[in-house]
């Protein structure tokens, strides 16, 4: 995706360096929003990918959580470095995309970013023509 816009994944203090061991840190992560195609990657952890056309919705969440690293059921999935900045999108269809190697489908994502409000921007249809 070389005309993507990048954006990187945020990480608190302790989070980084823990996620680095995993090959997850802030070096191998992030968002790449193309005008056709979004782009998830959390390192070894987590890789997605889906056309534009399937985001739904996109919204910047106030919520707070404790866990850090990439965690779902079903297809309800959270991609974070940090427990605040977090980001909404829901995709239809689902984006396809692999945890740890195995592939799974995300319908909604919930992921931690430095720039929430302008991934969010980015998202929109209008944006990406």
């Amino acid at each position: 995706m070389a005309d993507a816009r990048w954006f990187a994944l945020r990480y608190g203090t302790y989070s980084k360096p823990l996620l680095r061991l995993f090959g997850s840190g802030p070096e191998r992560s992030g968002i790449a929003v193309g005008a056709t195609d979004v782009a998830v990657e959390m390192g070894r952890l987590f890789s997605g990918r889906a056309p534009a056309a399937s985001i739904a919705s996109a919204r910047a969440l106030d919520d707070r959580v404790i866990s850090r690293g990439v965690h779902g059921w079903r297809s309800d999935w959270l991609v974070n470095g940090a427990g605040d900045g977090l980001v909404e999108v829901i995709f239809d269809p689902p984006m396809r995309a692999r945890v740890t190697g195995v592939p799974v489908r995300v319908r909604r994502l919930r992921v931690s970013v430095d720039e929430p409000a302008a991934v969010v921007a980015s998202l929109r249809p209008n944006a990406r023509e």
